[in-house]
């Protein structure tokens, strides 16, 4: 098999190098690129590390980090433990930026509608905010239960609930990328969440040793 110059010249064209577009005659032989098929390669790879033990050793380190972070989910990191305490309150009423239409796409509620959840539903149970690594907070939040006599919902900002649900047999919950807090406008923890006729009172309470 042969090849011109030609060839080889107008790969030059991407380097920004100036080219002709003349056949300076035949260089020499040239040969085709013999490539392994790439998923040939890819299983060949997988079986190498299959029957050294590293497939093995990576599929035990991706079980581990997964389980890690089950059991200790990414804290939230705009918050923090309470140094001044704090009470303010939280209105919830929304305003509808489109219309709301039923099955039948007939209008329920119009854009521009005003509406609070609480006038539909109350808030049965106080929501307790608190890190799981503040053995401090920990005391803390059992405190509360106790006084709410369990009407409480435990949601962490940091540590492990698995732990915690296992120790106290009731559910926790967890802050997942500190979607409640942001939207609470919460920056301090422990703090209480509580209803107050058609709003919601938020108490960043302060902890002691």
């Amino acid at each position: 098999m042969k090849r011109t110059a030609s060839f080889a010249i107008a790969l030059l064209a991407g380097t920004g190098l100036p080219t002709l577009a003349t056949d300076l005659g035949t260089l020499g032989p040239t040969y085709e690129i013999a490539e392994p098929h790439l998923l040939r390669m890819i299983e060949e790879r997988l079986r190498d590390k299959e029957r050294s033990g590293e497939l093995a050793r990576i599929e035990q380190e991706a079980r581990a980090r997964g389980t890690d972070i089950v059991r200790n989910p990414v804290p939230v990191a705009s918050v923090r433990t309470t140094a001044t305490p704090r009470t303010f309150y939280f209105n919830p009423t929304y305003t509808l930026d489109r219309n709301l239409l039923g099955a039948q796409g007939e209008l329920l509620f119009a854009a521009g509608t005003k509406a609070n959840p609480l006038d539909i539903v109350s808030l049965s149970r106080h929501l307790l905010f608190f890190d799981a690594r503040d053995s401090r907070q920990v005391r803390r939040a059992r405190e509360l239960m106790t006084h709410y006599q369990g009407k409480v919902k435990p949601i962490l900002t940091g540590g492990s609930y698995l732990d915690l649900m296992k120790s106290w047999r009731v559910p926790v919950y967890y802050d997942q990328q500190g979607m409640l807090t942001r939207r609470l406008g919460i920056t301090q923890v422990p703090a209480l969440v509580s209803q107050e006729g058609k709003r919601l009172r938020i108490d960043e309470m302060e902890v002691t040793q």
